[in-house]
């Protein structure tokens, strides 16, 4: 006995959506907190919208770009204060 319906098209349609918005604001956020994880994060959900065929693309890519930005943030924060953590937060 099946509790739930099957899968539709439109329902994936709208799972993509959220994922192309969530790595939007996971990019955004990346950009001031834990840009180690949110970073990738934002990319992962971004590429996977995209290939899903999301209703957002825009959305999604401006997503990738972000998460792209905070790894590279992340690159230029260790080669300026190296791995220690009190110096690398430190205002």
């Amino acid at each position: 006995m099946r509790m739930t319906a099957a899968p539709t098209r439109e329902a994936g349609r709208r799972d993509t959506e959220g994922m192309a918005v969530a790595s939007f604001v996971l990019g955004l956020a990346g950009l001031l907190v834990l840009n180690l994880v949110l970073g990738p994060l934002a990319i992962w959900l971004a590429v996977t919208a995209l290939r899903r065929g999301t209703p957002r693309p825009r959305r999604a890519r401006l997503g990738l770009a972000l998460g792209i930005a905070d790894v590279a943030l992340l690159a230029v924060l260790v080669a300026v204060y190296g791995t220690d953590p009190l110096t690398f937060w430190s205002f």
